[in-house]
């Protein structure tokens, strides 16, 4: 099938570009990428390439920090009790893990509650909350969660016990009657990063009290970069842009996950598939060890999760991992049997452009896996989505929605609040609860939105190239420099190359267990490229002996070929046309 993708390239002036891999001590290819996304003077390109800690913001800059870090350190002082009040996705688990080892390193210990998806639902819950005045508790901190629980924070208030937010979710108009809220997102906060997840929120309490706490600077660096192993992942997973700050969290946390001691990542690593030392890309922790932490809060409990990472037991970490292994197959395949109703639901030639926003669901679906199915639904159709379960609790539709490109989703479901029990999220995800019967209103109402918002362009995903490369600029160098760019995700993705006039002379050939994938050899002049195609058994028509295409072509790691004496780079085909 043809490419169905509009394609464009980033315009790039070559003298300018030449310039800067001159000044940088780099090849054209990365120079190329690096001033097409706005590195162009050499120090900005030098912030970029090096995460330093110092390029961190200053945490006193959150609204709020002061007021956090006093009321955190008095309660330590005074050894009152206190309840990590967390999430069960990677971001609030790496929250509660890392701020319950810095509360741990003050000198005293901290309760936590991480809440059951399918039996309490998201955020802070007010029997919780009571519960926790009851037991004696008299600060709660929240993380990656309270921003919206005004009801749980009031009745906290009202039990005599203080509550810190650190959030990172949009807030309501009217926030909680907290002792101290942290939240980049909050009115009148001037954190320059609005994007930071919950647990880069954390972080940075962490870094607050550690410098309130009078740390000697080498004891600050060594423990940032092991809190930022934590903080990393959680980055990742909750796809927010990696750059800036961002950036410096995930370069430095994933080298620092790579040399880990703790025995809990250890095992989990192993599991999934990462040899011991190997250097880990963000696209590693977002489709090899991320899921397998979510899978416990998908499936079933995520309070294991954080024993994971709190034992120093190796046996202990072990066991939880193969059952988090385990939870992930059993989440894999019940989100392939989602994913199978809806395209048999849609049917073989899929939403049409009148079909703009799409909301999908059945009473038997697990709750816990809609959020993913939603995602993979979204890339198979390039459209907003909504995906649904029915809770067996309380009767209602709930589940998760994620967005595309140019399509706020939290601002939509603004639109059509009164529809919703209650809903929450970010511009590219949400989550929601609404009465089973106002599903097929939802739908409505969702795709008119959708349709009012979006063009028919808008629903055809854009193949957006860097730069134009000439194959013979490839070599060794120029692919350690663009692998370099790294890590990637949303706002800094793969540097992908627009490689035109590219022969076929020899036939394409089939691999893999069900023969999808395809390799190939280019040529273009004297130069030749052998490049993978995932899952393009079926255009195998298009790589016929003879035929000139263009290529989308991006540059990837292969430490599977390094370790066999091959080179350290591949690349890969992730779409092709007919030569222009």
């Amino acid at each position: 099938m043809p490419s169905l993708a509009r394609w464009s390239v980033s315009p790039i002036d070559e003298s300018e570009a030449a310039a800067l891999a001159a000044r940088c001590g780099l090849q054209l290819p990365a120079a190329r990428v690096l001033w097409g996304r706005g590195y162009r003077q050499p120090h900005r390109v030098d912030l970029f390439l090096h995460a330093r800690l110092n390029a961190l913001e200053d945490p006193f800059q959150l609204r709020g920090m002061e007021e956090a870090v006093e009321r955190l350190r008095r309660a330590v002082a005074a050894k009152e009790k206190i309840l990590l009040y967390g999430d069960y996705d990677v971001d609030g688990i790496s929250s509660v893990v890392i701020l319950r080892k810095m509360i741990e390193l003050m000198g005293h210990e901290a309760e936590f509650h991480v809440p059951d998806r399918l039996k309490d639902g998201y955020g802070m819950q007010v029997p919780v909350v009571e519960q926790a005045a009851s037991d004696g508790v008299t600060l709660i901190v929240s993380v990656d969660t309270g921003i919206r629980a005004l009801e749980a924070v009031k009745a906290a208030r009202a039990a005599g016990v203080d509550v810190i937010i650190t959030d990172h979710h949009l807030p309501e108009e009217e926030l909680p009657p907290a002792c101290a809220i942290l939240n980049p997102n909050q009115p009148d906060c001037a954190y320059p990063n609005k994007n930071l997840c919950g647990a880069g929120v954390t972080f940075k309490l962490i870094q607050a009290l550690m410098e309130r706490e009078n740390w000697p600077p080498d004891r600050i660096v060594r423990y940032s970069d092991s809190f930022l192993v934590m903080a990393a992942m959680a980055t990742v997973a909750d796809v927010v842009p990696l750059t800036g700050e961002n950036r410096v969290i995930v370069k430095r946390g994933l080298e620092g996950l790579a040399r880990t001691r703790n025995p809990g990542l250890r095992a989990l690593l192993e599991l999934s598939g990462v040899e011991p030392g190997a250097a880990l890309s963000a696209t590693d922790v977002g489709f090899r060890v991320s899921p397998r932490i979510n899978a416990a809060g998908r499936m079933d409990n995520a309070r294991e999760v954080i024993e994971l990472f709190l034992t120093g037991d190796e046996e202990r970490a072990r066991v939880i991992a193969r059952r988090l292994d385990e939870l992930n197959l059993e989440r894999q395949r019940t989100g392939d049997a989602i994913v199978k109703a809806i395209l048999e639901e849609c049917g073989a030639e899929g939403p049409g452009p009148e079909s703009a926003g799409l909301v999908f669901y059945s009473p038997d679906w697990h709750r816990g896996v809609v959020g993913i199915v939603a995602n993979r639904i979204v890339d198979l159709f390039h459209r907003p989505v909504i995906v649904l379960g029915r809770d067996e609790n309380t009767g209602f539709a709930q589940g998760s929605g994620r967005s595309i490109p140019g399509f706020h989703l939290l601002d939509a479901l603004g639109e059509m609040a009164d529809v919703f029990q209650r809903f929450g999220g970010h511009r590219q995800a949400v989550g929601v609860t609404l009465e089973e019967e106002r599903v097929a209103e939802l739908r409505e109402r969702f795709n008119h939105h959708a349709s009012t918002v979006l063009s028919e362009s808008d629903l055809a995903p854009e193949r957006a190239c860097d730069a134009e490369l000439a194959l013979a600029e490839l070599n060794d160098t120029a692919a350690a420099q663009i692998l370099q760019l790294a890590p990637f995700g949303i706002g800094n993705r793969a540097p992908l190359f627009l490689v035109r006039g590219l022969e076929v002379r020899q036939p394409a050939e089939l691999f893999g267990k069900e023969k999808d994938h395809v390799r190939v050899r280019l040529f273009q002049g004297n130069s030749f490229l052998f490049a993978k195609a995932w899952r393009f058994a079926g255009r195998l028509d298009e790589l016929r002996p003879g035929m000139r295409i263009d290529a989308a072509v991006s540059i990837d790691d292969d430490a599977f070929g390094a370790r066999r004496g091959y080179a350290p780079w591949g690349a890969t085909l992730r779409d092709i046309r007919p030569a222009e």
